[in-house]
């Protein structure tokens, strides 16, 4: 063929092609340059009116406004001063912060121990934003309980204790405090666990704790925790690990309730101590020892002229080994107090804690398998700092 047909046919295609193209284009963005755009198909939009009212709250948000609203007028922030020295022994002040709450209309507030533990000053700021210098009324470091006070020429708000002797695991709670310095933060969660004991930063063991899911960061320490009625049941004390993990603990306010009290008449709490070091005895353990008693507590050593060894109880004197478990065997199996059953070492803090020294508590207890009751006089226990 020859090649100037070749390039004819050649360049007749490509306008047919173009022309092709101009035609299809200027079909499809017709309605566009006319202005001419066809009626969408969607549905028209619903238009939300401006006065319609939100959503009504569930009675379960309800109850945690009007807790709110109540108690946390009477939730304050506390500021300690301390003075520390820097790298060269020069004197600075540094400031912590924590929670607190008031108990009663003369200004008395309860926090813990180590939100004002060495402080030369200490400062609350309350609801209103106004800040008044606080005393030390009081404190107890053996369970992290301290009282301060502050003189206000206005009425004040406070809480109202309730009962922690009859919680249960999944109760609804919540915390209000000062996490990280942002105030009057609320959280809620339920109970996780109750009679938690944990060790705290000096060492010293905490007992009976509630534990709990409500958020509780830096900051909340000392502050309540409340039941559905806005009622105190404990104080938040500590959390596991340097911030929430949905672990934090407070301090029943049956255990505190009376800690405080002392604290306001005496200002220091005198405490009764019996002397005794035990082990637990479960129901599987006694029956490998063939004990007299399912349950009980076996002592294994007396404090040396404390009032359990002055009124003759006996410790154990033999080592054995239970499966991965040290027992000491030998001494006496107690298992009431004054006709109550005593089951565990943590029921037998509890039932002492209740009492005060010199009080005559009624030890019921097997020696081998004679049984007898032994009258024992409760000491006083020495401060703990």
């Amino acid at each position: 063929m020859p090649r100037r047909s070749v390039w004819m046919k050649l360049i007749l295609a490509a306008m047919l092609g173009a022309l092709t193209g101009w035609w299809l284009w200027q079909r499809s963005s017709g309605t566009t340059v006319a202005g001419n755009i066809a009626p969408a198909s969607f549905p028209p939009l619903q238009m939300v009116p401006a006065d319609l009212p939100e959503a009504s709250a569930s009675s379960d948000e309800q109850n945690n406004i009007e807790i709110y609203k109540t108690v946390s007028p009477a939730v304050v922030n506390i500021t300690s001063t301390t003075i520390q020295y820097d790298f060269f022994f020069n004197v600075f002040p540094a400031q912590g912060s924590g929670s607190g709450f008031l108990i009663d209309d003369k200004g008395n507030i309860v926090t813990n121990y180590h939100v004002i533990s060495g402080a030369r000053s200490v400062e609350v700021t309350l609801w209103d934003q106004t800040r008044h210098k606080a005393r030390l009324v009081g404190r107890d470091p053996l369970t992290d309980l301290a009282v301060i006070k502050i003189e206000a020429e206005k009425t004040l708000p406070y809480a109202r204790f309730g009962d922690s002797e009859k919680l249960q695991v999944g109760q609804k709670v919540l915390a209000i405090g000062n996490p990280f310095g942002f105030q009057g933060t609320l959280t809620t969660g339920v109970i996780s666990s109750l009679g938690r004991n944990i060790r705290d930063e000096e060492g010293r063991v905490l007992e009976d704790l509630i534990q709990t899911d409500a958020a509780i960061n830096p900051g909340n320490s000392g502050g309540p925790l409340l039941n559905a009625r806005g009622e105190v049941i404990g104080i938040n004390t500590a959390i596991f690990g340097q911030a929430n993990v949905g672990i934090g603990f407070a301090i029943p306010v049956g255990t505190a309730s009376a800690i405080v009290s002392d604290l306001l008449q005496e200002g220091r709490v005198r405490r009764a101590y019996l002397g005794v070091i035990g082990q637990d005895i479960t129901p599987p353990i006694a029956e490998l020892l063939r004990l007299p008693a399912s349950q009980g507590i076996l002592i294994a050593r007396l404090t040396p002229g404390g009032p359990a060894a002055r009124s003759g109880l006996r410790a154990g004197s033999r080592l054995a080994l239970l499966g991965n478990q040290q027992i000491v065997l030998g001494g006496d199996f107690i298992t009431e107090f004054d006709g109550t059953a005593i089951t565990s070492t943590a029921e037998m803090s509890r039932y002492v804690l209740k009492k005060k020294p010199g009080e005559v508590m009624q030890v019921t207890l097997f020696r081998g398998d004679q049984k007898m009751t032994v009258a024992v006089e409760l000491g006083e226990r020495p401060d703990y700092d």
